[in-house]
C-alpha cells in the first residue's frame, strides 16, 4: 500500500518511512509543501501522511488545496500543534484524521488501514473476496478455511485488487500502488506476482483483460 509522507524532520521522517514500512506501506518521502502538493497531483496514494509546519509551502495550505481541487487521498494530519481550534481547523481543511506527534507507530499504521477502507466504502477489518479472505492488519490470507502464505509483494497486489474489486487496472496503476521511488522494479514483475496469486488461491480471482490490465471481480449475488 502506497502513502505519501509529508515530514521536514530528518530524523522524525526516516523513523516513520521505515516503522509504516514493517507495517506493509510503500513510502514515499517529501520534506516541503510544494513537493506534497505536486506529489499529490502526480502520484498514486492511498493516503497522506501531512506535517503542517514544513517549509515553502504550510501544511494546511497543501491541505486545502487539494480539496479545493477535488484530491479525495485520505489525509492524517500528525503535526505538535495540539490545540483543540488547530485540530478542529484541520479537519475542516478537510483532513481525514488528526495525530497529535510523539505518535506510536502501530497506532499510526491502524489509523491509515481504516482511512484506506473508509475511502474504498469497505467497513470490515478483514477484506473478503469471493472465497479469499484477507486481514490487512495480521497480513495473513485465508482461501476457504485454509490460510495460504503469501510473499509480502503477493499478499500487497492481492489487497490492491480486492480494494479495487470490479475495477480494472492497468500494470502501470498495478505498479504504482506497490513500489515506492527507487525501487527497481522488472518489465514482468507484476505478471510473476498475478501468476502466483492464480496459482495459490484460484485461476479465477483475477482475469485478465487484454490490452488493458487485470481485474478481480466479486462474485455475482
Amino acid at each position: 500500500m502506497r502513502i505519501l509522507l509529508a515530514e521536514d524532520d530528518d530524523l522524525l521522517g526516516s523513523g516513520l518511512k521505515a516503522g509504516l514500512g514493517q507495517h506493509g506501506f510503500a513510502v514515499d518521502w517529501v520534506r516541503d509543501g510544494v513537493a506534497a502538493e505536486r506529489e499529490l497531483l502526480t502520484g498514486n496514494y492511498e493516503a497522506l501522511v501531512l506535517d503542517l509546519g514544513l517549509p515553502r509551502q504550510d501544511g494546511m495550505d497543501v491541505l486545502r488545496a487539494a480539496r479545493q481541487g477535488g484530491n479525495r487521498t485520505p489525509v492524517l494530519v500528525l503535526t505538535a500543534r495540539d490545540a483543540v481550534p488547530s485540530r478542529i481547523e484541520g479537519l475542516d481543511a478537510g483532513a481525514d484524521d488528526y495525530l497529535v506527534k510523539p505518535v506510536d507507530l502501530g497506532e499510526l499504521a491502524a489509523r491509515l488501514r481504516a482511512l484506506v477502507r473508509r475511502a474504498h466504502g469497505v467497513p470490515q477489518t478483514r477484506l473478503a473476496l469471493g472465497a479469499v479472505t484477507l486481514d490487512p492488519a495480521a497480513r495473513q490470507v485465508w482461501r476457504g478455511d485454509e490460510l495460504v502464505e503469501l510473499s509480502l509483494r503477493e499478499f500487497d497486489l492481492l489487497h490492491v485488487f480486492v480494494l479495487n474489486a470490479d475495477r480494472v487496472l492497468s500494470r502501470e496503476q498495478l505498479e504504482q500502488h506497490l513500489y515506492k521511488w527507487g525501487s527497481e522494479v522488472s518489465s514482468n514483475a507484476v505478471e510473476v506476482h498475478i501468476h502466483n496469486l492464480r496459482r495459490k488461491l484460484g485461476a479465477e480471482l483475477i482475469e485478465t483483460v487484454r490490452g488493458v490490465g487485470y481485474i478481480a471481480r466479486r462474485p455475482a449475488a
